[in-house]
């Protein structure tokens, strides 16, 4: 637990420092919610909730991957060979999956606010919007912390990223479009415990699949 606690640290002093890399990836988010203002709320063309739930999630897609696709893919050799000699695999992956899906959830958190503030705000049942933006987040980190180490043992790194990455981020995305209409369309709790229980499921498998086959991974 100590090096997986130092291991996070890590991430976050490295994160600060590169306070361009922050910097764009608000820049990147806010962006693509003014973009959606400028097209519907801004010239008074009303979007039922189904726009609204899509445009929410592509952009909380492209903003999440954007930032956690790179976990390993943006890491120099030099930070390898440190890591390396410090700390053993299973503590590496699940302080990255552990501080991506910190990173994505507060993206998604922003987006959430973002959206409320420039477009509007259709949600009903807040506590199980944002319970479903914890789980959405840690499956979309989980899934591409892994993918990313994977991918970053290639040649082509960022091509074979977005082939693997695909079929896990869509399933993912389903389930959680699939809630989402739920709690817009202002449906009991108990409608949305399915789709829940499979995030968490696939969170679940993801995390135990990352910390037994990273250490292959990171052998090679």
């Amino acid at each position: 637990m100590k090096h997986v606690i130092t291991l996070l640290h890590k991430e976050f002093i490295l994160e600060l420092r590169r306070k361009s890399v922050v910097a764009g990836l608000g820049l990147y988010l806010f962006s693509l919610i003014f973009i959606c203002y400028l097209t519907f709320s801004l010239r008074q063309q009303a979007i039922n909730e189904n726009t609204w739930s899509a445009l929410f999630w592509l952009v909380i897609l492209f903003s999440v991957v954007n930032s956690v696709a790179k976990s390993f893919i943006g890491e120099r050799k030099g930070v390898f060979i440190y890591l390396y000699s410090v700390a053993s695999p299973q503590h590496i992956i699940i302080a990255k999956m552990l501080y991506n899906s910190l990173l994505a959830f507060l993206l998604s958190v922003a987006g959430y606010v973002l959206f409320a503030v420039f477009i509007f705000n259709p949600v009903r049942d807040q506590l199980l919007f944002v319970v479903l933006l914890l789980l959405t987040s840690t499956g979309f980190s989980v899934s591409l912390s892994l993918i990313s180490g994977i991918a970053s043992k290639a040649n082509n790194s960022n091509v074979l990223m977005a082939v693997l990455s695909f079929p896990v981020v869509i399933s993912i995305l389903l389930m959680a479009v699939r809630t989402t209409g739920n709690v817009l369309n202002g449906l009991e709790r108990a409608a949305s415990y399915d789709e829940l229980l499979n995030l968490l499921a696939i969170n679940c498998i993801a995390g135990a699949l990352a910390y037994i086959l990273f250490p292959y991974i990171w052998r090679s």
